[in-house]
């Protein structure tokens, strides 16, 4: 607990007899400085472990979170005594150790087994649930919790306002926040979370009545409050108040967070000055001053400052990412063959992120189209395995989230939404909008037009089921997994006109606020 390892390992080893509290405490300390490894190849010198080394097992293979762990954990989990699963500690750090080694399915049910559920486990399933980005089940868990009559703590309502903000809807938001009481929101770490939250549900104002309210923001809440600004297209007022932080709290996020609100709002000399005056520059500034960079198609100064890093470090893959995606923006698809190339050549061991460039590079060719290259890459996509995202909206409808696919025929009442998308497809016409096929990147099927093809992504759907639901709404907000195509994005800007309601779609980049006046709060840019 000092710090001295080496001196407590100098202590165990010349000990003679070592009781199992000798081996528990090394255990403790290798995990407490980061050292897993130490601490497994310590367990495996023990012959009979009882509770408290198991927890520490259950910890250590947390820490790791690797598959190796993953089986470990299960493994012990099926040969402890039956006696041990009384233990309240324990089940809390198998089930934490289950969902940081990535299963979340066998942490849910051995949750559900489970006759008496204290508040630390309902507290590590939730987190779980988190980190699954699966809020709907957190906050129904933190409901069924409160019926059972535990009293949530600092951890839970952490939790919650998290999951609050991966859903990202407004209406949810308030209507859990407002059977909270005050007491619990006024520590500082839940004002940050609060502020995050409603920033990701696109509600600055209220972000910023919460950070008023802070005497001495920290770090945290000044990168949070700056990036609140950013996701929603507020570069200015994100450059305003970095300029207020005392030099001595500006750190790496708040200078990424700054960055990225330039980048958001097209705000590249602002971004090229901040970026001039930091002394420390990391591999995130770097990586976020190149995406800024790219977007504005300064393709030039791109490959200056990756030739600038990489005098003296290793090439990084979100680097090159960042420049593919710029040339996906202007459809330049010489350019993306050229930098995804550079990829493969640099990153041949990293699937997941040349799976990413594949998906993107086979977009740049479809949208400037050329739908025989793209078809040719989605295929090898297929044939080596790989797993393409799927585009995925959410909306809440009284209170009720619902989650849409391209296409989504799951709804009882489907027939109805793709009536509404039909109708709102004749209104769109009727006001001049023209589908575009360069934001189709695959060949259309038999039966398929331009139009039923967009006309069935999945934002469309849900916001066609809000008008379902309640046909003279004024605002409607979505969450979408995915980057809003143009075409979407030129017809939500009609529809959100058409029909004067203000439609709200937060994609994988940025917060799109559709106005009644027709216009986005992105300009375009994006």
């Amino acid at each position: 607990k000092s710090d001295d390892l080496k001196n407590a390992e100098s202590l165990f080893i010349a000990s003679k007899k070592k009781s199992l509290s000798m081996y528990g405490a090394l255990m403790k300390g290798y995990i407490k400085n980061n050292q897993a490894n130490k601490a497994l190849d310590l367990f495996n010198k023990i012959d009979s472990p009882d509770q408290v080394i198991i927890i520490l097992l259950f910890n250590t293979c947390a820490l790791l979170g690797t598959n190796e762990a993953l089986s470990l954990v299960k493994r012990a989990s099926k040969e402890i005594p039956k006696s041990f699963y009384s233990n309240p500690r324990l089940l809390t750090s198998l089930l934490d150790a289950l969902i940081k080694c990535g299963d979340i399915k066998h942490a849910e049910l051995l949750f559900g087994r489970l006759r008496t559920r204290t508040l630390s486990v309902y507290n590590a399933i939730i987190n779980g649930f988190n980190k699954e980005k699966n809020p709907s089940k957190t906050l129904d868990l933190f409901h069924q919790m409160k019926i059972s009559g535990l009293e949530p703590n600092f951890i839970t309502y952490t939790c919650v306002i998290k999951a609050l903000s991966l859903s990202g809807d407004y209406s949810l938001a308030q209507s859990v926040i407002g059977k909270i009481s005050n007491s619990v929101l006024i520590d500082n770490q839940i004002h940050n979370a609060l502020i995050d939250m409603w920033g990701k549900t696109g509600c600055v104002n209220r972000a910023k009545e919460i950070f008023k309210k802070i005497h001495q923001p920290d770090q945290i809440g000044y990168a949070t409050m700056i990036n609140c600004y950013g996701l929603n297209g507020m570069g200015i007022q994100a450059i305003e108040l970095y300029r207020q932080i005392s030099s001595e709290l500006v750190n790496e996020s708040v200078n990424v967070s700054v960055l990225n609100a330039c980048s958001h709002s097209g705000l590249v000399d602002q971004a090229r000055c901040i970026f001039r005056n930091i002394h420390m520059k990391s591999e995130r500034i770097y990586t976020t001053m190149i995406d800024c960079l790219a977007r504005a198609s300064s393709f030039d100064e791109v490959q200056q400052l990756i030739d600038e890093y990489e005098r003296s470090h290793s090439p990084v893959a979100p680097m090159y990412m960042a420049w593919l995606s710029g040339a996906r923006n202007i459809k330049n698809s010489p350019m993306a063959q050229k930098v995804y190339d550079q990829m493969k050549k640099l990153f041949p061991d990293l699937t997941d992120s040349l799976t990413s460039a594949s998906i993107l590079l086979a977009n740049v060719y479809g949208s400037s189209g050329d739908i025989d290259k793209a078809t040719d890459i989605q295929t090898q996509l297929y044939q080596s395995g790989a797993k393409k995202k799927v585009g995925l909206s959410c909306t809440v409808v009284d209170g009720e989230t619902y989650e849409f696919r391209a296409h989504d025929q799951s709804h009882p009442r489907s027939s109805e939404i793709h009536g509404e998308v039909e109708k709102m497809s004749k209104q769109l016409i009727e006001h001049g909008h023209k589908y575009d096929s360069s934001s189709i990147t695959r060949p259309l099927n038999k039966g398929e037009t331009i139009a039923s093809v967009l006309c069935g992504h999945s934002e469309r759907l849900a916001i066609a089921w809000n008008f379902v639901a309640h046909p003279d709404t004024s605002r409607i907000q979505v969450t979408k997994n995915l980057r809003v195509c143009g075409d979407c994005h030129r017809a939500t800007k009609l529809i959100a006109a058409i029909r004067q309601c203000e439609i709200i779609v937060r994609d994988a980049n940025r917060i799109h606020h559709f106005y009644t006046n027709g216009q986005c709060s992105c300009n375009d840019y994006f």
